[in-house]
Order: C-alpha cells, then structure tokens, then sequence
C-alpha cells in the first residue's frame, strides 16, 4: 500500500513522494538485477548495481506515467531493464565490428537459464523475437518479459497482469514453444 500512495503522490507532482519511493523499491530492484546478472560472463561489464542506477535514471525522466500500484511499477521497471540489457548487449556487438545476430540454440529457451549465459547478439536476437511476439500477442510476450527479464514469479506476474496463475502458466508455456520456433528460424 505505501508503495502505491508513493507512486500516487509521485505522479501528481510530488518530487519527495520518488525520493522515498526509491528507497522503498530499492532492493527489490536490486534483486531482479541480481536475477539478470546471476550467472554474468566474465567478460560483463555491466553490473547488478549499474542496472539498478539506470533503470532508476529512466524512471526519473518518466512523466505522465499513470502509476497503478506497486505491481505496475515493478513491470515498468523489468521493462525498463530489458531496454538496459539490449541497448549494452547492441552496442557491445557494434563494439565487435557489428556481428550478425546468432542463432539462439533451441534448448537455451526451453530452459530460460540466467540471462548471464547468453551471448549479446542472443540477447538481441531474443529481443527482436520478443518484439515480434508483442506485436502479435502483447499479453504473452509480458509474461515472458517479467518472468525471464523481471525475474517475477506466477504469481506476481497474474498480479500485474490482472490475470489468473494458470492463464499465466498457460501463456508462459505457448510463448516458449513460439519463441523456441521463432529463434530456430533466426539461424
């Protein structure tokens, strides 16, 4: 509750309401980044804490954002990361003489490992997968947004999605056989 008056009071104006926001929303944010950064590559230079910091300089230049409550912000937020995430993996590959994106081996998304095992041309190519998906079926494409980049369980995602676990569970399971067939084709 005092995460939603805070996001409330945040979006009428209030610049203090964000500044306790931040302070209360600051280590689950931390967590989700730690989901992502669990099992980094060695050669990562983002890290956990950065990704929080960016994602909370993002959030900062939002306005007229029409905060739901706390579900709505922390979807927001693992959106937001993803963004991170692809925009650092692109310009590392740009960084690399500008690689094709790779194919995604089909049991990578079978099992949706930590995101720190993936390649950044993956990452990207995950991400234009996922860009497709949304245009087709937004709902399934959040769900996997959440779950793989917010690091949220069923429940939090039914939460925000205003939908029940099994239609989550349902989705989760239709989106990766759609993303498995969509990065086999990618190679």
């Amino acid at each position: 509750m005092e995460i939603t008056r805070l996001l409330r009071a945040w979006s009428d104006g209030d610049q203090d309401a964000f500044g306790s926001l931040a302070t209360a929303v600051y280590a689950e944010l931390c967590r989700i980044a730690h989901g992502y950064m669990r099992h980094e590559r060695p050669d990562q230079t983002m890290q956990a804490t950065a990704l929080v910091h960016e994602a909370y300089l993002r959030l900062v230049g939002l306005h007229d954002v029409g905060w739901q409550d706390r579900a709505h912000f922390f979807a927001v937020s693992a959106q937001m990361m993803r963004r991170i995430l692809v925009d650092h993996a692109r310009s590392r590959v740009s960084a690399k003489r500008g690689r094709a994106s790779e194919r995604v081996p089909l049991e990578t998304v079978a099992e949706m490992p930590d995101l720190g095992s993936w390649r950044p041309s993956e990452l990207m190519t995950l991400d234009d997968a996922l860009t497709r998906m949304a245009e087709m079926d937004p709902r399934k494409a959040k769900v996997i947004e959440l779950k793989f980049f917010g690091g949220l369980s069923v429940e939090e995602i039914a939460d925000v999605l205003k939908i029940s676990p099994q239609s989550v569970m349902r989705d989760w399971k239709l989106a990766k056989a759609w993303l498995q067939r969509e990065l086999n084709k990618s190679g």
